[in-house]
Formats: structure tokens, C-alpha cells, sequence
């Protein structure tokens, strides 16, 4: 039987996101009630623009009074989605402390801050539930701390930030240069007017520390994820991804050690074969593909960002976060049992691909091979061009650490024989 009394919504925020939550909220009422048995009703919307005119929504409900609006008592489930640390973090602890549960989209925060969200929504016996914060529409959260609990997860890779899909796949396609993929992508809107968030991998590392910490049962904070930015990636690069059967993508990648004593988390530009499912993600899409024990092999893939799409992430949790309140439960929470370290990146192991500018002359190959001998790294192939006394030389390792790799290159600048080093991109998915 549905019960007539409405649960309450407040809406912290009323951006290209937020605006798509009350559409959607509005339009779908009468659907969304019978998911959840009881409707559901927007009780007040925060913003800091109270003057704008915003389509279907009651001027009546805007307020820019954010905390007063949390702290009203009746209300049953906040959804944030401001974005940033602070104001977000206080509204949401406070939302907590006055009975309400929340949903949030808000990555940034989640990353740096989620063990104490989640200790605050526990000790107030309250729901906290972030799709949205992670890959926009693709189900991708609840998956990895529900249908997968059963299993064990090893490793988690993806693409999480579109705006850099879309740079790296016009590099690809067309040839284009950075700067050149760049610009359409924000003449077309892919990109902020500072993309800086996205291309240094900001974003896709706030999103990894989440994935990981679910995936590994483990604490995993945004300080804990090595990060390199993609705007050093040049179209030579991808001429030598080609020769090898590769493409080039942004990588958020977390996994677990060998030994299962440990977990790494990452964020760079990586080679990938043609022939993995990552391979063929191509303009502003998001992708994970995830390995585990039992399951084996699974990838999500879809939308990851835009205002529809990630509205109706928010929009499942608030369902579920509904249907908790009503049956008088929560859902999940943080499950960090497993407490398993974070590696430095100096023991993460995988191939790499060097380029190395050097003098055309006999015995430069041995040189260069004898420095990855000393330095315990194996090569895997060896390919020269030269002419006029200069050449080039790419060198693919098998696998090693990035210590020891990191040691090979500072070994091989010393050589009077090497100009320089032109690019170091790690092979991932092979």
C-alpha cells in the first residue's frame, strides 16, 4: 500500500546537474512514487543565484540559505550536489545530525573526506550514497559494494574523465596535436574554459581513491593516488602506439597486490592493445573494466558526465535512499575491514615503452641495453631509425617496477651517447 504522506527533498544546488534532478523529479512524480511507494516532493532548493529564473521550479522553494534549510528537521533526504569541500561537507554533516540522509555526486569530497562522511551518516544511522560521483550514468558504485560484495575484486581499470577521452580519441583519429584536440573539445563544451581538472588528472584521481577504496575494502584517500597529466602526450606518441597494435588513454587503474598485502592506485596516460574493450572507448564515453575472482572479466560503459545522465545516477540513489527511509533501514556503508596499505607508486609493476633520442653510431644498442641489464629490467623488443648521425631508439620492456624503471632512465641520461629521452609511457591491459 502507498503511503500518501510525501517524503521531503531538499536540492543543494540547481546547476546543469541539479536543474536536471528536479526535471526529472517533476516529470516522472508519479512513476517515481510507485518505485518507492510514497511520492516524493521538492521541499526547498539552495542556490547562490536566487534571481535566476529556473524552469519548472517554484521560486517559492529557492532559498540561498543553505544550512537553514538542512536544519529544518521535516526534511528526509538532502541531495548535494555543489560540488567542492566546503560549504558541501558541513551541509552534509548537518543534514546527518538533523535526520536527514543524503545523496551526493560530489567526488572531490568523497575522496578526500569519506571515512569521516561516512562515520557521521553512521552514527546518526543515515544513509550516504554516491553514484553519481563516479562515472556519471554508468551503474558502477553499487555494483562493486553490493553485486560484487561476494567476490574479490583484483583490479579496476578505467576511463572515468570524458573530456580527456575526447582529446586522446581526436589524437588518435585525426593526428592532431594536444593543444589543436584540445580546443574542440571546448568549443564543443567537452572541456571547462580551465580544463586544467581534467587533463592533469585531478578528476580521474578523486574518482580512482573512490573505486578503490570500495573495490579493496580499504581506506584509499585522493593523497594516496599517483597522478600524471595528459598534456605531454604528442602525436609521435601515438604513431608508436600504432606500430605496436595500441592506442593511448587517460588511466585510472587500482589493484591489488600479488601477494593480496597491499593495493595501488593510479591515474596516467597508458598504451592499451586494440584489442582490449578500453581500446574502442572513443569520444566523451566512460569505461571500467574490472577483474575478480569469481565473476572474471566485467566492464561498464556509458555517459560519464552531462546534466541528464548524471541526474539519473542521483536520481536511483534517491530511490533507494527512499526505500530505505520508508522500511525504517539503511542501506551500505563504508566497509574499510580490509585495511590494506597503499603502495608507493615505485612498486607498481607493469611494461613500458621508451623513446630515446641518441647518436647514430655503432655500439649505442649495446650501450643502452647494458644500462636496463644493470638495472634488472628486461627488454622485450628494439626498434632504430637514423640518419645524418642522429636516431631514434623505442625500447619495450617486459615487466618491472617503476623504481627500478625510473632508475634505467636516470642511468641512461648519463649516457654521452643518448641526446635524450623523448617519452616514457607505461602498456597497461595486456
Amino acid at each position: 500500500m502507498m503511503r500518501t504522506r510525501p517524503l521531503k527533498v531538499a536540492l543543494l544546488g540547481c546547476g546543469v546537474v541539479g536543474s536536471e534532478v528536479a526535471r526529472i523529479m517533476t516529470t516522472h512524480a508519479d512513476d517515481l512514487a510507485q518505485r518507492i511507494g510514497a511520492p516524493i516532493e521538492l521541499a526547498g532548493v539552495a542556490v547562490r543565484r536566487p534571481s535566476k529564473v529556473r524552469e519548472g521550479i517554484d521560486p517559492n522553494l529557492v532559498t540561498t540559505d543553505a544550512t537553514a534549510l538542512v536544519k529544518r528537521g521535516d526534511i528526509d533526504v538532502v541531495v548535494e550536489v555543489i560540488g567542492g569541500i566546503e560549504p558541501a561537507r558541513t551541509l552534509i554533516t548537518t543534514a546527518f545530525e538533523h535526520g536527514a540522509s543524503v545523496v551526493s555526486a560530489n567526488k572531490a569530497l568523497l575522496a578526500q573526506d569519506g571515512a569521516a562522511l561516512h562515520a557521521a551518516a553512521e552514527a546518526n544511522d543515515k544513509d550516504l550514497y554516491y553514484e553519481a560521483a563516479v562515472a556519471g550514468a554508468i551503474p558502477l558504485i553499487r555494483p562493486l559494494r553490493e553485486s560484487l560484495a561476494g567476490d574479490k575484486i583484483n583490479r579496476v581499470m578505467g576511463i572515468v574523465n570524458g573530456t580527456t577521452n575526447f582529446i586522446l580519441d581526436k589524437m588518435d583519429s585525426t593526428g592532431a596535436g594536444y593543444q589543436e584536440a584540445l580546443d574542440e573539445a571546448t568549443a564543443l563544451g567537452y572541456a571547462e574554459a580551465d580544463p586544467t581538472a581534467d587533463v592533469e588528472g585531478f578528476d580521474a584521481a578523486a574518482k580512482a581513491a573512490i573505486l578503490a577504496g570500495i573495490a579493496f575494502h580499504s581506506r584509499v584517500r585522493l593523497d594516496d593516488v599517483y597522478r600524471e597529466g595528459m598534456t605531454e602526450v604528442t602525436a609521435s606518441d601515438f604513431a608508436s602506439a600504432k606500430n605496436m597494435g595500441c592506442t593511448i588513454k587517460l588511466l585510472a587503474i587500482c589493484e591489488r597486490a600479488e601477494d593480496g598485502g597491499s593495493v595501488t592506485a593510479r591515474v596516467h596516460p597508458a598504451m592499451i592493445p586494440l584489442t582490449h574493450p578500453l581500446a574502442s572507448v572513443r569520444g566523451a564515453y566512460n569505461a571500467v573494466f574490472v577483474e575478480s575472482d569469481a565473476a572474471g572479466q566485467l566492464m561498464f560503459y556509458g555517459p560519464g558526465a552531462g546534466g541528464a545522465p548524471t541526474a539519473s545516477a542521483v536520481l536511483g540513489d534517491l530511490v533507494a535512499v527512499c526505500r530505505n527511509r520508508l522500511s525504517g533501514a539503511t542501506g551500505p556503508g563504508e566497509s574499510a575491514y580490509a585495511a590494506l596499505p597503499v603502495s608507493p607508486m615505485g612498486d607498481v609493476v607493469t611494461r613500458y615503452h621508451i623513446s630515446l633520442d641518441v647518436a647514430d653510431k655503432p655500439g649505442v644498442l649495446a650501450q643502452v641495453a647494458t644500462v636496463f641489464a644493470e638495472h634488472g629490467v628486461s627488454i622485450d623488443t628494439v626498434r632504430q631509425t637514423g640518419k645524418d648521425g642522429e636516431a631514434s631508439l623505442v625500447v619495450v620492456t617486459h615487466r618491472a617496477s617503476d623504481a627500478s624503471l625510473s632508475g634505467t632512465v636516470e642511468a641512461l641520461r648519463k649516457l654521452d651517447t643518448v641526446r635524450g629521452v623523448a617519452s616514457i609511457m607505461r602498456v597497461e591491459g595486456e
